[in-house]
C-alpha cells in the first residue's frame, strides 16, 4: 500500500510553532519570577536552567514543526482514510470507509487565526479517531464532503 499523498497546509508549521511558543512562555516566566525572588540572576542554576530551556524550546519551536510537516500525510480513497503523523513517534493509521461513524471538523483559536481546520474521522475502532490536522479550511471542507459522499456509497455496519 502506498504512502498517503497529501500534506497538511503550508501554514501548519507556523501553527505548530506558535502553539509550542505559547506552551514555553509560562516556563520562561516561571524562571524569571524565580530569579527575581532569588535575587541572583547570574548564578549557575539560573543561567544553566535558562540556557537548557532556551535550547530545548528553540528546537521545539523551530525544528519540530518543520519535521512534523515533512512526516504528516493524509489521503482519502474510496476504500479507506490513511494518515501518517508524528515527529518522533510516528504513527500510520488506516481506517476502512465501511467503519466510518462520524466526520467532524474542529477549529481552535489558533486554527482560526491561521485559517486551518482538523478533520476527525470517528470509526468503530478501539484505537480511537483518525485525525487529519492542519488543513486549509477549504481543503478540510472538501475532504469532509468527499468523505461523507464516499462513506454513503460504501455503507457498512460501522461497528
Amino acid at each position: 500500500m502506498a504512502e498517503p499523498a497529501n500534506r497538511p497546509s503550508t501554514r501548519a508549521p507556523n501553527l505548530w510553532a506558535t502553539a509550542a511558543a505559547l506552551l514555553w512562555t509560562p516556563v520562561f516566566i516561571a524562571q524569571i519570577v524565580w530569579a527575581l525572588i532569588d535575587g541572583r540572576w547570574t548564578t549557575w542554576p539560573h543561567v544553566t536552567l535558562f540556557v537548557v530551556t532556551a535550547v530545548v524550546a528553540l528546537a521545539d519551536i523551530i525544528v519540530v514543526p518543520r519535521w512534523r510537516f515533512r512526516v504528516h500525510r493524509w489521503e482519502i480513497s474510496d476504500d479507506a482514510v490513511y494518515t501518517r503523523t508524528g515527529w518522533f513517534n510516528q504513527e500510520r493509521r488506516i481506517a476502512p470507509i465501511t467503519r466510518v461513524q462520524t466526520v467532524d471538523t474542529e477549529r481552535g483559536p489558533l486554527d482560526r487565526f491561521f485559517g486551518l481546520a482538523t478533520v476527525t474521522v470517528t470509526t468503530a475502532s478501539s484505537a480511537g479517531a483518525v485525525k487529519i490536522a492542519a488543513l486549509d479550511l477549504d481543503v478540510a471542507d472538501r475532504a469532509v464532503a468527499h468523505l461523507t459522499e464516499v462513506a454513503a456509497r460504501n455503507a457498512g455496519d460501522a461497528t
